[in-house]
C-alpha cells in the first residue's frame, strides 16, 4: 500500500450510521480491494463526475511511493494508460492518502519520466459512502477512529484486572497500578 502524507485541519471522529447501506457493485465495477477494505470505483468516479465541487490538483509522483511498483500490473493496461485522467487519492488515515485507482496511470509516468500526475483527493468520511460491505464500513469506522485517537494524543484508558491489582501489601508496586489515561510520564 502506497501513502501520500498531507497536513490537513485536525481530524474528526466517524459516527456509525445506523442506515448505512454497503455501495452495491455490478458485474463490471471497478472495485479497488485492500484487505477488507473494498471501495467500488466505478460508483466513487461517478460520484466525482456529478458532485461537483471536486477539482484534480498536480502532485509529485515522488509522493507516491511504491505506486505504479506491483508485479500484478498488466503490461498492455500500463501502455494504454491515459495519463490526463485523475487517479484517485483516498484519506486513509488523518492526513494521509493512499492511491485506490490509478496504479497503471503511475507506472506510466514513472516510465515516461513524468514528474506529476493529476489526482482527485478524497477526504473522509466521502469516501466511506463506497465501501462495499456493512463489515467493511463498521471496521473502517474503527480503523480511521483510532487514527484520530493517535493523531491528537488520545490514548484509550486502560482497564485495571485483579492482575493489575496484585498483592495489597504496603509499598508494594502492583498496589500502585491505577487507572490512567496515557502512557507514564
Amino acid at each position: 500500500m502506497t501513502s501520500l502524507l498531507c497536513p490537513e485541519s485536525v481530524p474528526v471522529r466517524l459516527q456509525r450510521d445506523p442506515c448505512f447501506r454497503a455501495c452495491e457493485s455490478m458485474d463490471d465495477d471497478e472495485i479497488y480491494a485492500n484487505g477488507i477494505f473494498e471501495f467500488n470505483i466505478t460508483r466513487l468516479l461517478a460520484y466525482i463526475g456529478t458532485a461537483g465541487g471536486f477539482r484534480a490538483e498536480s502532485v509529485a509522483l515522488d509522493d507516491i511511493p511504491g505506486a505504479g511498483n506491483g508485479a500484478r500490473l498488466n503490461e498492455l493496461t500500463i501502455l494504454a494508460a491515459d495519463l490526463s485522467r485523475p487517479v484517485i487519492l483516498a484519506e486513509i488515515a488523518p492526513g494521509r492518502y493512499n492511491l485506490i485507482d490509478g496504479h497503471h496511470r503511475v507506472a506510466k509516468a514513472r516510465r515516461e519520466g513524468v514528474p506529476n500526475i493529476r489526482a482527485y483527493r478524497i477526504r473522509c468520511p466521502e469516501h466511506v459512502a463506497f465501501l462495499t460491505s456493512a463489515r467493511a464500513y463498521e471496521t473502517y469506522i474503527e480503523y480511521w477512529n483510532s487514527k484520530v485517537e493517535d493523531a491528537l494524543g488520545i490514548f484509550p484508558r486502560r482497564r485495571r484486572t485483579r492482575r493489575d491489582r496484585g498483592s495489597r501489601a504496603a509499598g508494594s508496586s502492583a498496589n500502585r497500578s491505577v487507572w490512567r489515561d496515557g502512557p507514564r510520564r
